[in-house]
């Protein structure tokens, strides 16, 4: 797909001022950061307090607890430590300086640390004040200190891999294009499902922490004024002009 918003830092590659760039991440990112925290803080409190807890929510947890074994028990072990803080940052630091030793363009590579970054803080200051319980079923991971809501695994691993198939779509080859992105695609999906099954979450939590997720995704996207007037033909003379001048 050639479509402007996706190839924005391909059509124009210009190196921003990082008095500029600060602004527009203050603009931007941060500022509609706040009204995000406000939207799901609201949501928490709206379950833990008119609608009772979303007690009829314990019946998915049950279902799932119903159908573990030793096999899905190690599987989903798997899926839910892709959602660890200290995989995440730690897969985030490493495809940031690789993006940045590749494009010479760093305020296209760190991309996935704002990301991620945003995320990070809407969730630690909406788990902090909203306080839910989490379910009431047998856990098979750690508890860490947060709260159940919304899920930090599922927004962070939301964050940084849709963050990922977006920065996919500069992939050249069409085949290799389209398995990296519906890989990343699905990443957080299976993020999610270990969280229930595990016991960590409410189906509540997993689908706010999945939309924290995706808006951050869309923050750190946007968080660069760029100039796609030049759409189209203009994404591939970008990349040509790229490999001729990196930056």
């Amino acid at each position: 797909m050639n479509h402007p918003v996706l190839h924005r830092y391909e059509i124009d590659p210009t190196r921003p001022a990082i008095g500029s760039a600060l602004r527009d991440l203050g603009l931007r990112v941060a500022a509609p950061a706040v009204v995000l925290f406000a939207i799901i803080t609201g949501l928490g409190f709206l379950i833990v307090g008119p609608l009772g807890d979303l007690k009829s929510e314990t019946s998915v947890n049950k279902t799932l607890q119903d159908t573990r074994s030793a096999t899905w028990d190690a599987v989903t072990a798997v899926w839910s430590h892709i959602g660890n803080t200290e995989i995440i940052i730690g897969v985030c630091v490493i495809v940031v300086a690789i993006l940045w030793w590749r494009t010479k363009q760093w305020w296209y590579a760190v991309i996935p640390a704002i990301a991620i970054a945003t995320q990070a803080s809407v969730f630690v200051a909406a788990t902090t004040v909203v306080g839910r319980d989490r379910p009431q079923v047998p856990h098979l991971d750690p508890a860490p200190p947060t709260s159940s809501y919304p899920s930090g695994h599922v927004g962070a691993s939301t964050a940084l891999y849709v963050t990922f198939a977006l920065m996919a779509q500069r992939i050249e080859r069409a085949w290799l294009r389209q398995v990296v992105t519906v890989v990343c695609l699905v990443v957080p999906f299976l993020v999610a499902y270990a969280r229930l099954y595990r016991g960590m979450h409410h189906l509540s939590d997993v689908l706010v922490g999945m939309l924290n997720g995706l808006v951050c995704v869309v923050l750190a996207w946007l968080w660069l004024r760029r100039d796609t007037s030049r759409s189209g033909a203009g994404v591939k003379a970008a990349r040509t002009d790229q490999v001729a001048e990196p930056r």
